[in-house]
């Protein structure tokens, strides 16, 4: 895997909230240009950017019809290719959102696949045989093109399914894995991939990663071998250039798949769940970090350490503050909460992601109406917030002309106002970037090893090589002697603190606290 993963820390940008240059109320790639120094200085290193290729935005993005071209709203491919060049001359890698199972209804391949004659790209997508008949277990839509078939579809009703074959064929109509037509679909894919990697992107993240076989086995064994067959690709063409899945099974994607990442997603039962997201039977907050909830660690390292342990040699587990798809943490958790989660979050093994906002606190907007297909997805892509300006900085358009509405809440956290706040979660954020980028133990492959996470305590220690994190997220303060930490304190010293904490012959951690020694 690409060397330059292991002190990577990504930023998440979703590029139509981020910054406005041109006053047409859309992000633009001139604004995530203009932003790079802030985000370098923040501690963030790499890019996550979410599709920003030519679509009809049904889906925000993710309805591309044309791989190759920049959305104009967001500029041309000269200015995503100028978007690679400043973010490399700051030490910045960018990842592309790659969209490989489903495109838009409106792409050239499937108008052409569409068409009642047989053609070049009739196969390129999921089609049965006839006007009538569905797909089996399937969404499909019929009616709908000239072609005698119907046609299944991987998402939104815009989002016909590409064919990579079945991993099971049962019907005359589906194509297996390693068909002909299913294999011009994948090498159409590696082409895309080629076109951005040769103009200067560093990688992508990948849409649904595990979903190209349909049909598959339980290990998704033929998706895999796709995606396989991609890494020797890239390890054969581009060798520095990274992969993250969008699968959150680290098992399939780094083992199986080969990717250098894998998402641990916001899914009920895994690990990030854990941490901040449990909800009891009144829809309470009782995960690990809520404070007073009670919770230990032992859920939390029941699910995550032996996935970590079966997995680290083969790629690195990536922890989200929250993403496009997720609410955002804001107001849910407080922000002492939320320094704690991050610390936890910037510590852990793995490459983590910072979603745009996450660390000057953005809340989640439950309030808005769906917009381009985010319905209750939409109150976490509001416009970034910079300062106390027109639209909290984002743009110089009229408010009925933005993307979506900025948070009109008259205590709105800014990039101005919690920069100026000296115990705010973004000095935090920073704080633990710069000392992650300071201590090769606290990066991506340093070993993880828990040192002290007692059933029915709020409490959890844990071990990066040779530094400790501590972390005590309930409301009362905590004592640790050195025999209850199995000797480790001998020599040790504080090298951030959330709350309070001290430690000689013993470690001292206050109430909703956190040590990193």
């Amino acid at each position: 895997m690409p060397a330059w993963l292991k002190d990577a820390v990504f930023y998440e940008i979703y590029p139509q909230s981020f910054q406005d240059t041109n006053g047409d109320g859309i992000g633009d790639f001139a604004g995530i240009i203009r932003r790079l120094p802030y985000i370098r200085d923040l501690g963030c290193n790499a890019l996550w950017i979410n599709p920003c290729f030519d679509s009809p935005f049904k889906d925000a993005g993710y309805d591309v019809r044309d791989y190759q071209r920049a959305a104009p709203r967001y500029g041309t491919n000269e200015d995503l290719f100028r978007l690679f060049d400043e973010a490399h001359r700051l030490g910045i890698r960018v990842l592309l959102d790659l969209v490989p199972g489903h495109t838009s209804e409106e792409h050239p391949w499937f108008l052409e696949s569409s068409k009642a004659e047989p053609n070049a790209l009739s196969d390129r997508y999921i089609w049965t045989d006839d006007w009538i008949t569905g797909v089996p277990g399937y969404p499909y839509i019929g009616g709908e093109a000239p072609r005698n078939g119907t046609y299944m579809l991987n998402f939104f009703k815009c989002q016909p399914a590409l064919n990579y074959g079945w991993g099971t064929v049962t019907r005359s109509w589906q194509t297996p894995c390693d068909a002909p037509e299913a294999i011009r679909t994948r090498e159409a894919m590696k082409d895309v991939m080629r076109f951005w990697l040769d103009h200067g992107c560093d990688g992508f993240r990948v849409d649904m990663a595990s979903s190209l076989v349909k049909a598959d086995d339980a290990k998704k064994s033929a998706t895999c071998r796709i995606w396989q067959d991609v890494r020797r690709m890239l390890d054969a063409e581009y060798p520095e250039a990274a992969m993250v899945a969008e699968w959150s099974d680290p098992d399939q994607a780094l083992t199986g798949a080969r990717f250098d990442m894998d998402f641990c997603l916001d899914h009920p039962g895994n690990a990030y769940h854990m941490l901040c997201r449990v909800k009891n039977d009144r829809g309470a907050n009782c995960s690990f970090i809520k404070a007073g909830s009670g919770a230990d660690a032992q859920a939390f390292l029941a699910e995550y350490l032996p996935r970590y342990e079966r997995t680290r040699a083969d790629g690195y587990i990536s922890f989200i503050t929250c993403n496009h798809d997720t609410p955002r943490l804001s107001p849910e958790l407080t922000e002492r909460e939320r320094k704690l989660l991050f610390a936890m979050l910037f510590t852990l093994p793995g490459v983590p992601f910072l979603y745009y906002g996450d660390e000057i606190g953005m809340r989640y907007q439950p309030q808005l109406p769906s917009k381009e297909g985010g319905y209750t997805r939409t109150g976490t892509r509001t416009p970034m917030q910079w300062d106390g300006s027109r639209n909290l900085g984002f743009s110089e358009a009229g408010a009925e002309q933005l993307y979506l509405p900025v948070d009109g809440a008259p205590d709105a956290p800014t990039v101005q106002s919690e920069s100026a706040r000296a115990d705010s979660l973004f000095h935090l954020v920073q704080e633990v970037l710069a000392l992650r980028h300071a201590e090769p133990d606290l990066q991506a492959d340093a070993l993880f090893r828990p040192v002290y996470a007692p059933a029915g305590r709020q409490l959890l220690v844990y071990a990066r090589g040779t530094r400790l994190v501590a972390v005590n997220p309930s409301c009362a303060a905590v004592r640790l002697t050195a025999a209850e930490l199995g000797g480790e304190l001998s020599g040790r010293r504080l090298l951030l603190t959330v709350g309070e904490a001290g430690c000689s012959d013993v470690l001292t951690l206050g109430a909703q606290s956190l040590a990193i020694l």
